[in-house]
């Protein structure tokens, strides 16, 4: 909807000096398969499991399963195995969401100043950003930052410290790519705990281009408005109580690192999603009826029910955030930005409307940013 009267004036002042949203691009392995196709590849019979798989609103996911041995079985890779696939399969998805994103900004490499490397699924040093760098060929004086180990959340709570940077550039363009390579960090024993993890994710990566406008009193200068929508503010909610309701630690009878997933986590995140949201739209003079577009995380079915129902949202307002489940999984901290792609592509959103772009991952943590087109 438009912008209504009463709106904050430092609201409608933050609008025009805000970072904006110039592309996106996304990117996935080459290999997919769906929940049955997993059952079987693994010679999966416990019902229990099967049910989990079959029921988790996810038809395919994008991944690179472990070499068949000699008997036709998978492998079961170390974790020295593990971080390489981490490293080669991310660096090519990174890659190739880099450059969708550039051209969809209509950028070249040479634009980029400040790259931004968010993962989760391994560590690696150096990280992501230097290594991109030098495949890339982006110039040697870009600045960089990699955000390792935060989870699901990291996207949103990375593009602050993206959008800080364009804010403090203006004109200069800078880039976040979100590389999860899920498939390089799983468990498989059997347990309720493991099949629950490794029913969900799936490999991807996901980039997003921001410019600040060029401010009209730069000497010399008249001001530019890049397109896409302005991020005018961010807002993060911890919930220390469940801060081990989501962890990625060291399994020693595994001898690899293991996600974990408390069941009452969706509750957790629908329970706070409300006071997340309040404290986001705090003195904007807007309210929850403003919000137009909602781009929500692809956490899992449960989660996003138990978003939706404290939240009041319908299913049309969350329809990118399951298409994104469905097609690919949680595909960890970029899945926020391939539902954004999605509602994009879409062209509904019309000038002067606001959207939420919501994350959540271990901490237990909310992120929240509020943008308007």
């Amino acid at each position: 909807m438009p912008v209504r009267r009463g709106v904050h004036e430092a609201l409608e002042k933050a609008a025009t000096r805000a970072p904006r949203v110039t592309g996106v691009g996304t990117a996935v392995p080459s290999t997919a398969y769906t929940q049955q196709e997993m059952l079987d590849e693994f010679g999966i019979t416990d019902p229990r499991i099967r049910s989990i798989f079959l029921n988790s609103a996810i038809e395919r996911r994008g991944l690179t399963l472990p070499p068949k041995l000699p008997d036709g079985s998978r492998a079961v890779e170390t974790q020295g195995e593990l971080l390489a696939k981490h490293v080669r399969n991310g660096l090519a998805m990174g890659r190739e969401a880099i450059e969708a994103c550039l051209k969809d900004a209509g950028a070249t490499l040479a634009d980029v100043r400040y790259l931004c490397c968010v993962t989760s699924t391994g560590f690696v040093t150096p990280g992501f950003s230097a290594l991109l760098i030098k495949e890339l060929g982006i110039d040697r004086h870009c600045s960089r930052l990699d955000v390792v180990g935060m989870g699901c959340n990291a996207g949103l709570n990375a593009m602050t410290a993206v959008s800080g940077w364009a804010s403090a550039h203006p004109g200069e363009l800078a880039l976040m790519v979100c590389i999860e390579a899920c498939s390089a960090a799983y468990v498989f024993d059997g347990t309720m705990r493991s099949s629950v993890v490794n029913s969900l994710f799936g490999d991807g990566a996901a980039a997003v281009s921001l410019r600040a406008p060029v401010r009209p009193e730069a000497a010399g200068e008249t001001g530019s408005a890049p397109s896409g929508p302005g991020l005018l503010r961010f807002s993060s909610c911890i919930i220390p109580e469940a801060s081990a309701a989501m962890r990625y630690d060291w399994d020693e009878a595994q001898g690899k690192f293991s996600f974990y997933l408390d069941p009452e986590v969706p509750y957790v995140v629908g329970a706070n999603a409300e006071t997340a949201l309040e404290k986001l739209l705090d003195g904007t003079g807007l309210h929850f009826s403003d919000i137009s577009h909602w781009v929500v995380h692809s956490g899992g079915k449960k989660v996003i029910d138990s978003v939706r129902a404290n939240l009041g949202l319908s299913r049309h307002d969350v329809r990118h955030t399951t298409g994104v489940l469905r097609d690919y999984g949680n595909i960890s901290s970029g899945s926020f930005l391939f539902s954004y792609e999605r509602l994009r592509d879409e062209g509904c959103a019309r000038p002067g409307e606001f959207g939420v772009l919501m994350t959540m991952g271990p901490g237990s943590t909310i992120e929240m940013a509020l943008v308007r087109w």
